[in-house]
């Protein structure tokens, strides 16, 4: 299969890569020294360069994120929602849009997001993130919408949050309690091909429990 993973170069995308690496897949990996993912223009330029070299994608695992958050609701900071608007909202529509006529040509195309408890039930501190989380699994249900029908499917996989090693050997006190192993991300990731298309698309699955 064809994968591509964007935010390739953080400890998630590193941890995905590896997975589908390993068995025996071609993986794309693009950060931001790579591919501009705010220049839409370039993010188009990548799939029609993907396009003329596999005829098809297989699989995007968007894995751009960050988080903005404040003490209270009052100190909320707009200037963090237009950074989470980039980070989390429009990265995802330029890879999206690019990429979906080339997921319609797989046999098994899957498009993943990652998104979070905090879309459900927001706290006061973290309106900015949780409107942005929200806003991306509405575009990706879009998505889903369009894929409708196809051998494609688009979902959301949903953590309280992310904890790979180094997070652990920074802080070996801390218990993470609730947090997903990057490395159980990605075997969630693989396990969407395991199951029909019709099945999965547009759903949104917890990782949490």
């Amino acid at each position: 299969m064809i994968i591509l993973v964007t935010g390739a170069g953080g400890p998630t995308g590193e941890a995905v890569s590896e997975h589908f690496r390993k068995q025996g897949h071609t993986v794309i990996g693009v950060d931001k020294q790579d591919v501009d993912l705010l220049d839409r223009a370039a993010v188009q330029d990548l799939a029609a360069r993907i396009d003329a070299e596999h005829g098809r994608v297989d699989g995007v695992v968007h894995l751009v994120g960050g988080w903005r958050g404040s003490r209270t609701f009052a100190d909320t900071r707009l200037e963090d929602w237009d950074d989470l608007h980039d980070l989390l909202i429009r990265t995802l529509q330029h890879v999206s849009l690019a990429f979906e006529p080339l997921l319609r040509k797989s046999d098994n195309g899957r498009f993943v997001i990652v998104s979070a408890k905090a879309a459900e039930r927001p706290t006061a501190g973290g309106a900015a993130y949780a409107a942005a989380k929200a806003a991306s699994e509405a575009w990706t249900l879009s998505l889903a919408d369009a894929l409708s029908g196809t051998d494609a499917a688009a979902v959301i996989l949903v953590v309280k949050a992310l904890v790979n090693d180094a997070m652990r050997a920074a802080k070996p006190e801390a218990r993470f309690a609730g947090f997903t192993d990057v490395g159980d991300l990605a075997e969630a990731i693989a396990g969407l091909y395991d199951r029909p298309a019709a099945d999965i698309n547009g759903t949104r699955l917890d990782l949490t429990s």
